[in-house]
């Protein structure tokens, strides 16, 4: 399919890349028209140059300092240069058929006209969608009126956050395509509504549209504006504005009444007098996006809804109202378009919009028309080949073509770098759910083909090793389809989620012959390395203690959700088997205790375990997502007879024995290369890997034993034979 990309920081292009496939509460649309928004799809185009932007921003250069610390400068400044080629998805408004769906979705039809919206839908020839961000749209509303409904919630969602009553007086302030929808529905509220704007021809606009005043935003509006309301000052003042100053945030306090409301919408800086505020005790709300719903994943990925009863304008609800109004006429669109564009012509459209002098509002993309679809059909295209030049001379039949299973960052800064650069291997795929994310790494990395159907991979027989670097819940389940197609897996941590999954793999492996491996890439850091050299000699018990502190894993980050395992099984993981390892002993005991849950929303993934070991040796592992990123990572101690040994962040070493030794290294390297190396080795030397499935489920059921020993306050047993037994 052809979808519109943004490449690097200002180019527009039209690629093809991979179709999407229907997800869980998900549906596929064929857009015939997409709306641009003027607004937040222009600001991260940077046509005056990306200098200008990272001073106007400068956390970026921050961004920069941090991953440079940890990567060093040569490969930092390599994904600084890659950036200028990236692809990113611009847009999030249209409105077309329903082509596909998944079966979790049964409120909407294959065949039904419907509008969409979403982060990261995009403006493409078809479109991922969840269930609650699509709704049907009436016979009698077009599809170039249709594709308007994301923002025309947008605007109701701030209309609704506004508490407007019949007879109150609203300034707008910035009549841009989201003020004017919200001038016309603050109207249909019964406001009087007070247009403010720079462009004279928008307010003019506004007022043919409804707006009862139009004034113009300079010296003397606030003169003009007292004026209108008998010196009394506005109601509410809604920000609709997209300005990098604070003026219109100051403008609307200076507006405004004794006890008035200021709104947000717009993006601006918000530097608010204080004392006004305050002497004029102004209420300030924050309206986001298109309603409740908005950036919950459970709303908006997980097709969980919000009871009718106790939300009542949802982000879908606000969507179909919209379409309601726009079919009884009771809101006017087409004076609002501007400029249409075939999809092909997507950068003169965006060029439109960063030219001034063009007046540009509502700018559409066009795409097939309505009646051309049930001739055409839908014929999804899933794997895009990319013009790779590979060696002329005839391919060593024991060199590893490998398909990679995830294109997130993890990806990008690790895996790929390494597959590139190893002899004999060769990346052949790049499977990622976002065609264009996939697209955008295949040409990168030099990958035959990218795709969106995971059975592309699995059904290329060049393929012979698949690297499976996917979100934590979709690991075992795709490990265990590529070992039963014939492919040898790396798996990255955790290998799985629950002891079925950790049986199910075990089974697979044996049944299978095929090898896999999960990423401890600890094992093979040469500091790692040097400590479990310097334990060889021991003759007795030790003490292990690991104390790890990762501030990143917290919030809303999708890592940290104890849904899908949490810091605990997704990153403690790493410590249960590096333990192991280093003692060569296998734990038989825990006794854990996690934050309080119903306090600290991610409680279990704070957690402190002791561990007992056959050897008689002892362990504790502490993991805190609660900390600062000033105090560390990670330290790993060990003690035995006359034996002290300590790594930190894999950069720094101390020995201590009859005589104290210590050395530090600037940019360490952490084994990822090092393990998919031996991995591939052993595989082709028909030996078993230095990682095992055994290790991967005992990582998983250690960390599981560990949360159930902190829910029951009590210590638990580890019995891995009995768990994994085949």
């Amino acid at each position: 399919m052809k979808q519109v990309l943004r490449r690097g920081f200002k180019d527009i292009i039209v690629d093809e890349v991979p179709d999407p496939v229907p997800t869980l509460h998900h549906v596929l649309v064929r857009p015939v028209f997409s709306l641009i928004s003027n607004g937040t799809e222009a600001a991260s185009l940077h046509r005056e140059g990306v200098l200008k932007g990272v001073v106007e921003n400068p956390s970026h250069i921050y961004k920069v300092w941090e991953a440079m610390k940890l990567n060093g400068p040569i490969r930092t400044l390599g994904e600084v240069r890659a950036k200028f080629d990236e692809y990113a998805v611009l847009g999030y408004s249209g409105a077309g058929l329903l082509v596909a769906k998944h079966q979790t979705v049964t409120d909407l039809a294959v065949g039904d006209r419907v509008a969409y919206g979403g982060e990261g839908t995009g403006h493409a020839e078809t479109i991922l969608a969840g269930q609650n961000l699509v709704v049907r749209v009436p016979d009698i509303v077009p599809f170039d009126q249709a594709c308007f409904t994301t923002l025309g919630s947008i605007a109701l969602n701030a209309v609704r956050t506004a508490a407007i009553g019949i007879g109150d007086v609203v300034a707008v302030i910035g009549v841009g395509l989201v003020g004017q929808l919200i001038s016309q529905l603050a109207r249909l509220h019964g406001a009087v509504v007070i247009a403010i704007d720079l462009r004279p021809e928008r307010i003019a606009l506004a007022q043919r549209l409804g707006a009862d005043h139009g004034v113009v935003s300079d010296e003397a509006m606030a003169k003009t504006v007292g004026g209108l309301t008998n010196g009394r000052g506005v109601d509410c003042v809604i920000i609709a504005a997209a300005a990098r100053s604070a003026v219109p945030c100051q403008q609307a306090v200076s507006i405004s009444r004794d006890r008035g409301r200021l709104v947000i919408v717009g993006a601006v800086d918000i530097n608010l007098p204080r004392q006004e505020m305050y002497a004029k005790e102004i209420q300030l709300f924050m309206s986001r996006a298109y309603g409740p719903g908005s950036y919950d994943p459970a709303y908006e990925q997980e097709g969980q809804d919000y009871p009718f009863s106790y939300v009542r304008w949802t982000e879908r609800r606000n969507m179909e109202e919209f379409l309601r109004l726009v079919a009884q006429g009771r809101v006017e669109l087409r004076p609002l378009i501007t400029h249409q564009f075939a999809l092909d012509d997507a950068a003169r459209a965006y060029g439109t919009i960063m030219e001034p002098a063009s007046n540009s509002l509502a700018v559409l993309l066009r795409y097939s028309s309505e009646s051309s679809f049930p001739a055409v059909g839908f014929d999804p295209k899933r794997k895009i080949e990319l013009n790779v030049c590979r060696p002329t001379q005839s391919p060593d039949p024991s060199d590893f073509n490998v398909g990679v299973v995830g294109a997130g960052n993890f990806a990008r800064w690790v895996h790929l770098p390494v597959i590139r650069k190893l002899p004999g291997v060769t990346l052949q795929a790049i499977y990622s759910q976002s065609g264009a994310r996939g697209k955008s790494y295949a040409r990168r990395f030099g990958a035959s083909y990218c795709c969106s159907d995971y059975a592309e991979i699995l059904h290329d027989p060049k393929v012979n090793l698949v690297v499976i670097a996917s979100r934590h819940q979709h690991h075992a389940p795709q490990a265990i389809s590529a070992l039963h197609a014939g492919k040898h897996v790396f798996v990255e941590k955790p290998m799985a989620l629950t002891e079925e999954e950790c049986r199910d793999l075990c089974r697979a492996v044996k049944n299978t012959g095929r090898q896999l491996t999960v990423g401890f890439n600890r094992r093979f850091a040469p500091l790692y390395i040097e400590l479990k050299r310097a334990l060889r000699g021991r003759s007795a018990p030790a003490v292990i203690h690991c104390r790890v502190n990762s501030p990143g894993l917290s919030g809303s980050y999708w890592a940290a959700d104890p849904a899908i395992g949490g810091a605990i099984l997704s990153e403690a993981c790493h410590f249960v088997d590096l333990m192991f390892w280093l003692l060569e002993s296998e734990p038989t005991s825990v006794c854990a205790f996690s934050l309080p849950v119903k306090k600290e929303p991610v409680g279990q993934n704070n957690l402190v375990a002791s561990f007992r070991f056959a050897d008689g040796s002892i362990g504790n592992l502490t993991y805190c997502t609660v900390g600062s990123k000033t105090s560390g990572g990670e330290r790993v101690e060990v003690y035995a007879t006359g034996l002290g040994v300590m790594v930190a962040d894999f950069n720094r070493l101390e020995v201590n024995a009859s005589r104290r030794r210590a050395r530090s290294v600037w940019w360490p390297k952490k084994g990822h290369d090092a393990q998919l190396k031996s991995f591939i080795t052993r595989i082709q030397e028909g030996r078993e890997p230095e990682v095992t499935v055994r290790d991967g489920a005992r990582a998983t059921i250690v960390c599981l034993r560990m949360l159930e020993s902190a829910r029951k306050s009590s210590p638990c047993a580890i019995d891995l034979d009995s768990v994994v037994r085949v």
